[in-house]
């Protein structure tokens, strides 16, 4: 009697179908249907940060299931074969959807981006100094610059990081801000004093982003910076300090204590932001809760005139700077809806409003820095922050 070697190798090339089959279908239906639990949270980062990986893995297991069915497993191999093919068609169908939006947005895709630089890149500021101290605690800034004709001067963005208020740094916004720098932006990333468990910092933080405002107004100068033209922006909570810091600039409720009190930004930017602390309290998604405890020292019954002193939505005034609001539709913790009737209220305010909505984008999607959604945005940012400006 003959062993047909066949059998055996069909045996695992199945199996290893069968998992990779597994895991493409859970992260596609969890993409598409994030009311999946589980699937839900997982699929929408995976497939929409990294789609085209995913695509491959669908792939091989297209293959085994493919070799399977040559091993005589027929209708094991069919089944790994339709369900793993279907699977990388519904990823491609949502890095379709992405690629619209970057064309629709103008942005030069990098292939080679897409597929390597799966988060953060390794770059270094041009310069990194103290912009402030106070209670004694050195608060930094980096600055990336770009080059700058003879005789001319560029715009330039301020940015706080993202973290519920309480963790993070700087340096997750290298990637943007060189990128920027090398577009011809100036760009700043700040660090801000953190809130613990003990110690909150709605007090502290959107000054210290009055203070690192202030900081490169005095370098403009220096740095060769449009004094005209410099905005203030942020991710997540690093966007609700902005937001806030900067529409309180404009109707005079907060002042530097490192100095004279700067202009109020030519812009202001959120990526995904919340704009409501009293909203991310009760939400309570991903921590928004504990962020928002932590930030303000309590619940909103125990301190409403805080939540609404650092809340942007509390700020709203007429004559407000051009604001840019950049979300995407899978972010749990911030609702496209919600951001979509901010934008509302700004515009009925009779403010300049641009509110961008990117497919199969989650909360923190320009963590995956070659995604093609953070390429999207970045294009989109740079065109915010360097259109011509109303004379």
């Amino acid at each position: 009697m003959r062993f047909d070697l066949r059998t055996p190798v069909g045996v695992v090339f199945a199996v290893a179908g069968s998992l990779l089959g597994f895991l493409a279908a859970a992260i596609v239906l969890g993409a598409w249907f994030p009311a999946i639990p589980k699937a839900g949270i997982a699929g929408p980062v995976l497939a929409g940060q990294w789609p085209f990986h995913i695509v491959i893995l669908a792939l091989m297991g297209t293959a085994c299931g493919l070799i399977a069915r040559w091993a005589g497993l027929v209708r094991w191999g069919r089944a790994l074969t339709v369900i793993t093919a279907a699977a990388a068609a519904g990823v491609l169908v949502i890095a379709g959807l992405q690629i619209r939006d970057a064309v629709r947005a103008g942005a030069d895709l990098s292939v080679g981006d897409i597929f390597t630089q799966l988060a953060y890149p390794g770059v270094t500021p041009d310069e990194s100094t103290v912009y402030a101290s106070p209670g004694g605690q050195p608060l930094t800034v980096d600055a990336y610059l770009p080059e700058v004709a003879p005789g001319t001067t560029a715009p330039a963005v301020v940015f706080a990081h993202a973290g519920g208020f309480r963790t993070f740094d700087k340096s997750d916004l290298r990637g943007t801000a060189r990128w920027l720098a090398d577009h011809g932006v100036a760009a700043y990333a700040i660090d801000y004093r953190l809130a613990t468990a003990t110690t909150p910092t709605w007090d502290k933080a959107p000054q210290d982003v009055v203070c690192a405002l202030g900081w490169v107004h005095a370098n403009a100068t220096r740095h060769r910076v449009d004094a005209g033209r410099i905005s203030l922006g942020g991710m997540s909570a690093g966007g609700v300090l902005a937001l806030n810091a900067a529409y309180r600039l404009h109707d005079r409720t907060i002042t530097s204590p490192c100095g004279s009190t700067p202009a109020p930004p030519a812009s202001a930017i959120g990526f995904y932001p919340g704009f409501d602390v009293e909203q991310m309290w009760s939400i309570n998604v991903d921590g928004s809760r504990e962020a928002a405890t932590w930030f303000t020292g309590g619940t909103p019954a125990e301190h409403p005139e805080r939540y609404r002193e650092v809340s942007p939505s509390a700020h709203v005034t007429p004559g407000l700077m051009p604001t840019l609001l950049v979300v995407g539709d899978r972010d749990r913790g911030v609702a496209v809806p919600a951001v979509e009737e901010f934008g509302a209220v700004l515009a009925r305010s009779g403010a300049e409003v641009r509110v961008e909505t990117l497919a199969f984008g989650v909360h923190a999607f320009d963590d995956a820095y070659g995604s093609i959604a953070a390429q999207t945005s970045r294009q989109i940012l740079l065109d915010f922050l360097t259109r011509p400006t109303r004379g």
